[in-house]
C-alpha cells in the first residue's frame, strides 16, 4: 500500500512540474509540447504504470536473474507506449504503412521480450512466456476499425492475457507452496492488464486511439512496387506484430476439411510423396542465411494462398537442436518433421488452415494459438498440449500419456490403439470430440463428446457433480 501511495505522489509531482512548465512557456495541448502530458488519457496512463507496472517491478526485485530482466522489458514497453500515445494526440492518422513504421518501437520491445524464450529452456521458461505472451496486449494501439484484422482493444487487452495465463498458472502450481515471491509477481502481473489496461482502454479508447485531425503527418517510406493492379510478388515478410499489410481474402480458394487430409494419409498411400521435406540445409545450423525461413519457392500467389501471418515470418526449423519451431504457417497441407528424437520438441505457434506430420518420437508437442490446424503425430514421451486454438484436428498414430486442451473452442482428438490409455485434459474448452478405432478391422470410428457441462447437487453436506454427457458410441 504505501509503494502504491507512493507512485501516485511522484505521479502527482510530475503533473504538476509540466503544468507549471506549460504555463511558464505558453505551451498548448495542440502545440505538442509537454503540456500534452495533462491529457486525462494520459495522466490515467501515468496511474496505471505507477500503480500497476511499479507492482510487477517491485515483485520482479525479489526474484531477481531473468525475471527481473524480462520485467524490465516489460516496463520499457509500457513507458514506450506511453511516448507513442502522446504522439497519437499531435499526429493524424497514418495509412497502414505509416502506422507500421509509427508502431515499431513498440514492436521492438515485444520482439525483445519473445527473444528471452528463444533457445536453450531456461529455468524460468514459464515468466518469460508469461511476460511475452502477455506484452501482444499493448498493441490494441493497432486496432484502425473493424476491417483491421484485429480483435477490439478491449477483446484483444483481454485475449492477450488468455494466451499468456496458460503459462501463469504454471509458475502458480510449481510456486504455491515454494516461493510466495514468484505468485505475488504473477497475481501482480494479471492485475496489470485484467483489470488494469482493460479498464483504462474501456474508459479512454474504447474504439481504438484517436488521432489529431490537424495534427502532422506521419511519412511513410516509399513503396518500390509499381503502381499495378497485377499482384507483384510481395517481398520476405518482416518479423512484426504490426504488419503494415492488409488483410487478404481466401474465400476464393476452395477449402478441403481436415478429415479427409486424415483420410488420406491413413489411407496408406505414399502421400509422403509431395511433403516438403526438413533437409540438413534448413536447419538453422547449418544455413547461410540464418533466418530460419523456409524457401519461398512456392508458385501460389498472395491472393490465392497466404504464405504468412502478421505476426511474423512463417518458420520451420529446428532452434539451438531442441526444439521444433513451426510458426506462422498459413494454407500449407504438406507440412513434414521426420528427422527428430525423443529429447526435441515441436512448437507449433500461430498456424491457420495447414497439416503438420510429425513423423518420430518426440518428448513434447504445443499447439498454441492455432486455428483450422491439422496436426498428426508417431509418440510423445511427456504431453500434447492444445491451447488457445480453434477448430483443430490431432491424431496420435502411436502412444501419448498425457493430451491437454486449453482454452479451446472446437478440437477433434483422434487416438491409436496404442493411445487408448491416455490422459486428456480439458479447461475453458468447448466441442472436444475423441475419436477411438473400431475394434474390429475396417470398422467405422467412434465419436465420443467430452462433457462441457457440469451439474452440481448439493449433498450430505458438500457439492457432487456429474458431468452432462453426450457420448456416443
Amino acid at each position: 500500500m504505501d509503494e502504491k501511495l507512493i507512485g501516485r505522489l511522484e505521479s502527482a509531482v510530475v503533473r504538476l512540474e509540466a503544468l507549471s512548465a506549460g504555463f511558464r512557456t505558453g505551451v498548448s495541448l495542440e502545440s505538442g509540447g509537454d503540456a500534452t502530458a495533462l491529457d486525462p488519457s494520459i495522466t490515467a496512463f501515468d496511474d496505471l504504470m505507477a500503480e500497476y507496472v511499479g507492482r510487477v517491478s517491485a515483485s520482479a526485485e525479489k526474484i531477481g536473474g531473468q525475471v527481473l530482466d524480462v520485467t524490465k522489458i516489460l516496463a520499457e514497453a509500457f513507458s514506450v507506449q506511453r511516448e507513442l500515445l502522446v504522439k497519437v494526440k499531435q499526429t493524424q492518422k497514418p495509412d497502414m504503412a505509416g502506422l507500421a513504421e509509427f508502431l515499431k518501437p513498440l514492436n521492438n520491445m515485444i520482439m525483445k521480450a519473445n527473444a528471452m524464450t528463444e533457445g536453450r529452456r531456461s529455468d524460468f521458461f514459464n515468466h518469460l512466456k508469461t511476460a511475452a505472451d502477455s506484452l501482444t496486449a499493448v498493441a490494441w494501439i493497432a486496432y484502425t476499425g473493424k476491417d483491421c484484422g484485429m480483435s477490439m482493444p478491449i477483446a484483444h487487452v483481454e485475449e492477450s492475457w488468455q494466451m499468456a495465463e496458460f503459462y501463469s498458472n504454471k509458475i502458480l502450481v510449481e510456486y504455491k507452496n515454494k516461493d510466495p515471491n514468484h505468485v505475488e509477481w504473477v497475481k501482480a502481473l494479471k492485475e496489470l492488464y485484467v483489470p488494469g489496461l482493460r479498464d483504462y482502454v474501456k474508459s479512454h479508447y474504447p474504439l481504438g486511439p484517436v488521432w489529431s485531425a490537424t495534427g502532422k503527418s506521419t511519412v511513410s517510406a516509399p513503396s518500390k512496387a509499381p503502381t499495378s493492379r497485377a499482384p507483384a510478388p510481395p517481398p520476405p515478410p518482416s518479423a512484426s506484430l504490426f504488419s503494415s499489410e492488409s488483410p487478404h481474402s481466401s474465400s476464393s480458394r476452395p477449402k478441403e476439411g481436415m478429415a479427409a487430409v486424415f483420410q488420406e494419409i491413413n489411407s496408406g498411400k505414399p502421400v509422403t510423396t509431395g511433403l516438403r521435406k526438413v533437409t540438413a540445409d534448413m536447419k538453422t545450423k547449418n544455413r547461410a542465411d540464418r533466418t530460419g525461413i523456409v524457401g519461398a519457392n512456392e508458385k501460389e500467389t498472395r491472393v490465392n494462398s497466404p504464405s504468412f501471418s502478421k505476426t511474423g515470418p512463417p518458420k520451420l526449423e529446428l532452434q539451438m537442436g531442441r526444439k521444433w519451431a513451426v510458426e506462422n504457417q498459413i494454407g500449407k497441407k504438406n507440412l513434414v518433421i521426420d528427422d527428430c528424437d525423443a529429447k526435441q520438441s515441436v512448437y507449433i505457434f500461430g498456424c491457420k488452415d495447414s497439416v503438420l506430420q510429425i513423423q518420430g518420437k518426440v518428448n513434447n508437442i504445443t499447439v498454441d494459438k492455432c486455428s483450422k490446424m491439422g496436426v498428426v503425430f508417431a509418440d510423445v514421451v511427456a504431453a500434447c498440449e492444445i491451447v488457445n486454438c480453434n477448430g483443430v484436428e490431432i491424431q496420435c498414430q502411436g502412444s501419448a500419456p498425457t493430451i491437454s486442451v486449453d482454452n479451446t473452442a472446437g478440437c477433434q482428438l483422434y487416438l491409436s490403439k496404442d493411445s487408448l490409455e491416455v490422459s486428456i485434459t480439458t479447461a475453458k474448452s468447448s466441442e472436444i470430440n475423441v475419436l477411438v478405432p473400431s475394434a474390429e478391422p475396417g470398422g467405422d470410428w467412434g465419436e465420443h463428446s467430452l462433457p462441457q457441462q457440469f451439474v452440481h447437487v448439493y449433498k450430505n453436506g458438500q457439492f457432487v457433480t456429474t458431468p452432462v454427457s453426450h457420448s456416443g458410441g
